[in-house]
């Protein structure tokens, strides 16, 4: 009843240890012996009957390195005072092959702790070890495949355009969040498969095969007619199937690659090639994952085309609300710029316009519909016909913003505009200017200074009829030649989370910085603004610049505006004159020429309402002569009188008397201009 094998065929404890390569250790400390079983010796390597019972002989066959891991685990343990250790490490076989060996040990110590005996086990861990870490080493490539879906996925949710797709692939990190080495992109176009996308070493070599007609004969067009994948692991065998590509199988330097349509609704919208140097397979899992990535880019495409014809459905409609062209103006030059916002279907009111007027005078415009829709750009087209209407049958600024506003109250619709319209008469540089609601418009000056002329405006135009205040009071200004007046929308100077007035002075720092001519100075903002900060809103841009006056090289000649709020603009008068004087070699004349300088504009500047433009010119006789000439809105003409000896005033025109050769006055448009002559006989004798 006590024997363990009284059944038939049963198999011991020993048996069935050996049978999984289990075997079992008695190691005597004391007497430096170890004892084990034949198991354990199968799994150490060794034959029954050559073993010497020595420790060093059990594990001699063990590289010398996993040898002292081995006896420092077991040191570390012994001196620790543990009661146990364990230890993987790999035995060389006859065979050539590797085992994987684990030792589990209890270690026995007397009363005082000393060490005295190690019993344990040796298993054959193999298996065990092998699985483990293909499991991890499947892990990781699942996790390599996640994180591939997950950056592309992620890389491509910021792509708003086809242009953003592409160089969301093929831009820096584009082929490492593929896990490829090279990628084509190809999008079906009227029957043609053009594609649009080309990323990787040795690629650029199919360049004239970038439009082809969508028939067999390429892998990508019959993945594309198909709409099945194609997975080639040899290019010398894809070749025999597509003999085209024979010309380049030198120097395409791939062995495998993936042709993947891409469908989004049941739409094949075109395919894309993935291409490996080193891969020779494609297992299931990295032909799902191929797969899994071409929907990816088939909805990120399926979606950016959409936008892409949303925007030119958007743009095509504002572009036949807006001029179709400037007119050239006689006496200066006008630039205009539209960017319009990225924001899909949403397209905004904003517009510029151009208007002939008559005697010579020119309208401009800028403004602005509440909104971002295909509404406010309707309201934008009809009021921009209506306002150049009511412009071109030459009413005063004002009233052409009266009768503009009731125009939009009229369309019973909820929206309002802003706008700036002035009238520029070029040929006396008069500038008269109406604002409703909108930014006022900046004055670049002939020395790169940039001012803010102040412009009392009105209502916006639609909300000034409702509330019937229709007054929008008009500002005159004065452009000299050479002189640039900008007027925009506010999409030029908000930047999200940014206050407008740093917008506006980044504006005026960058029209002081920019070039002269309207054309290139247009360009120059639209760089530094719409294309830095993106285009979040709609913008448009007019430049105009009166044609600058600088004589010729005999009979030079300089103009300047001093405005009256401008505490500086004396003394940065007298300084244009002494410096002009002296590059024109006519230093002789300049401390007169100052002093008269400053006598005319100071009695502008103290006796009339407005500024003032100072011309100086050479006059080209046999005799040359600076003429001084101080243009004023003020019709009051000087009046000479007889100053006592204690009076601060009146002295102006008897200083005329001796410093210039002569000198008048003479009706100038609205106002008058002031004159005189300096020369070699300006002095009295």
């Amino acid at each position: 009843m006590t024997d363990n094998r009284a059944h038939s065929g049963e198999i011991g404890p020993t048996e069935r240890l050996a049978m999984n390569r289990t075997g079992s250790f008695d190691w005597d400390l004391d007497a430096g012996t170890i004892d084990i079983d034949e198991a354990g010796l199968l799994v150490f390597g060794l034959a029954p009957g050559t073993f010497d019972s020595r420790p060093a002989s059990l594990v001699h066959r063990l590289d010398p390195e996993e040898r002292a891991r081995l006896d420092d685990v077991i040191k570390e343990a012994l001196v620790s005072g543990r009661s146990s250790y364990a230890a993987r490490f790999q035995v060389p076989l006859d065979d050539g092959s590797v085992q994987w060996t684990h030792v589990q040990a209890r270690i026995l110590r007397d009363r005082d702790g000393r060490a005295h005996r190690i019993v344990g086990i040796v298993r054959d861990a193999t298996s065990e070890i092998t699985h483990s870490a293909f499991v991890m080493e499947l892990e990781k490539r699942r996790q390599r495949q996640t994180n591939m879906v997950e950056r592309t996925t992620q890389a491509l949710s910021r792509a708003v355009t086809v242009d953003d797709v592409t160089a969301a692939l093929t831009g820096p990190g584009g082929l490492a969040r593929l896990g490829a080495d090279g990628f084509a992109l190809g999008l079906v176009e009227n029957g043609s498969l053009n594609i649009i996308a080309l990323s990787g070493e040795s690629l650029d070599v199919l360049e004239h095969l970038r439009m082809r007609r969508l028939e067999p004969g390429m892998p990508l067009a019959e993945t594309v007619l198909s709409g099945r994948p194609l997975f080639s692991s040899s290019f010398q065998e894809l070749i025999k199937d597509y003999p085209v590509l024979a010309p380049y199988a030198g120097r395409l330097r791939f062995r495998a690659a993936a042709y993947l349509p891409l469908v989004a609704q049941a739409r094949t919208l075109g395919g894309m090639a993935l291409f490996y140097r080193g891969r020779t397979a494609f297992s299931a899992d990295e032909r799902n994952l191929s797969l899994g990535l071409a929907a990816i880019v088939a909805q990120s495409l399926q979606r950016a085309t959409l936008f892409d014809e949303e925007r030119e459905l958007a743009t095509g409609l504002q572009a036949t609300m807006l001029p179709r062209r400037i007119p050239a103006v006689e006496g200066g030059e006008i630039a205009v710029r539209y960017h319009s916002a990225w924001s899909g279907r949403q397209v905004g009111g904003d517009w510029y316009d151009v208007i002939p007027l008559p005697r010579g005078r020119v309208g401009i415009v800028v403004g602005d519909v509440q909104g971002h829709d295909t509404h406010a750009a309707a309201i934008m087209g009809q009021l921009r016909i209506a306002l150049r209407a009511y412009a071109g049958e030459g009413h005063a600024p004002s009233t052409v913003l009266a009768r503009a506003s009731r125009f939009l109250a009229e369309l019973d619709t909820e929206r309002f505009a802003t706008c700036t319209y002035a009238q520029v008469d070029l040929d006396s540089g008069t500038v008269r200017a109406v604002r409703a609601g909108h930014l006022g418009p900046l004055i670049r000056h002939t020395d790169g200074r940039v001012g803010r002329p102040k412009l009392p405006g009105g209502l916006p135009l639609g909300v000034a009829s409702v509330f019937g205040d229709e007054e929008f009071p008009e500002t005159r200004l004065d452009l000299v030649p050479g002189e640039t007046l900008v007027m925009c929308t506010d999409g030029l100077v908000e930047q999200p989370g940014a206050d407008i007035g740093e917008g506006i002075d980044a504006l005026e720092a960058a029209v002081g910085s920019g070039p002269p001519g309207a054309e290139a100075l247009a360009d120059h903002l639209s760089q530094r603004f719409w294309e830095r900060w993106g285009a979040g809103d709609d913008v448009a841009l007019l430049v105009l610049r009166r044609s600058p006056d600088p004589g010729t090289p005999r009979a030079p000649r300089i103009h300047q505006y001093i405005h009256q709020a401008d505490p500086q603009g004396l003394s940065e008068a007298r300084a244009v004159v002494r410096r002009a004087l002296r590059d024109w070699d006519m230093r002789g004349f300049a401390d007169d020429a100052e002093l008269v300088t400053g006598e005319l504009l100071g009695n502008v500047l103290l006796h009339t309402e407005g500024g003032a433009v100072l011309t100086l010119e050479v006059l080209p006789e046999p005799v040359r002569r600076v003429r001084l000439t101080v243009q004023d809105r003020s019709s009051a003409w000087p009046r000479r009188r007889t100053p006592g000896e204690a009076a601060t005033s009146g002295r102006g025109l008897l200083l005329l008397d001796a410093l210039a050769l002569r000198w008048g006055v003479e009706p100038r448009g609205e106002g008058k201009a002031v004159w005189c002559e300096i020369g070699p006989s300006s002095r009295p004798g």
